[in-house]
């Protein structure tokens, strides 16, 4: 017989490879919105927002507005959904910036890019979500929030999104907005219908060590 608990836990490994396989989605899907001058929720919206607006780059915005959240996952998720979350930060800030300089499009359609964009920042987020990472800011609250008191992360999302995007109406064009708010809706759902209590039961080991070992 195999046992459940070793069969579901995700190897170092594994954690890696999700880690590399998520960022990388997220970084083509910001990419994306970048091309085509749409907004997102999340730290990774804001920072779309301000470097929209100043001369600096969005690896660095995206990085150092993340700073102040890992003490929360330190502190309430563990030290090693911290040190995924910062890695696959740091990821994301360079992948960003690099990321053009291996695709560029010659046609890219703002109405396409909503939707796959969306589904691809959402994609890379819920496998990050499943192997106890994240990309700081709001996803560590929402993490945290669905642990703790079974709070859909998607939906906290969701919400917390839709208001950083009514900042976007200081920054994008009317239309642009519309189209981020939709994007953003894409987003959490992807999240919200994939990411719920008892669905998945894999889990990073190193993780539920800290947890237990706590108590």
């Amino acid at each position: 017989m195999v046992d459940p608990a070793k069969d579901t836990q995700h190897k170092w490994h594994e954690d890696l490879i999700a880690i590399v396989t998520g960022t990388l989605l997220v970084a083509l899907g910001v990419t994306m919105y970048k091309h085509t001058l749409l907004g997102t929720g999340g730290i990774n919206g804001l920072a779309l927002l301000i470097n929209y607006v100043t001369p600096w780059g969005f690896g660095v915005i995206f990085f150092v507005l993340n700073l102040p959240f890992y003490w929360l996952a330190w502190k309430r998720l563990g030290p090693s959904f911290a040190i995924k979350t910062f890695a696959a930060v740091a990821l994301v800030s360079l992948l960003v910036q690099v990321t053009p300089t291996w695709i560029s499009f010659d046609t890219l359609n703002p109405y396409f890019a909503t939707i796959i964009g969306g589904i691809l920042m959402g994609t890379g987020l819920l496998i990050l979500f499943r192997h106890k990472s994240g990309l700081g800011g709001v996803n560590i609250l929402a993490v945290f929030l669905q642990e703790t008191y079974g709070i859909r992360a998607g939906y906290l999302q969701m919400g917390i999104d839709l208001a950083i995007l009514v900042g976007a109406f200081f920054v994008l064009p009317f239309d642009k907005v519309l189209l981020s708010i939709v994007g953003a809706l894409v987003l959490n759902l992807v999240i919200a219908m994939n990411f719920r209590p008892g669905r998945y039961v894999g889990f990073s080991g190193a993780f539920v060590a800290e947890k237990h070992t706590s108590k």
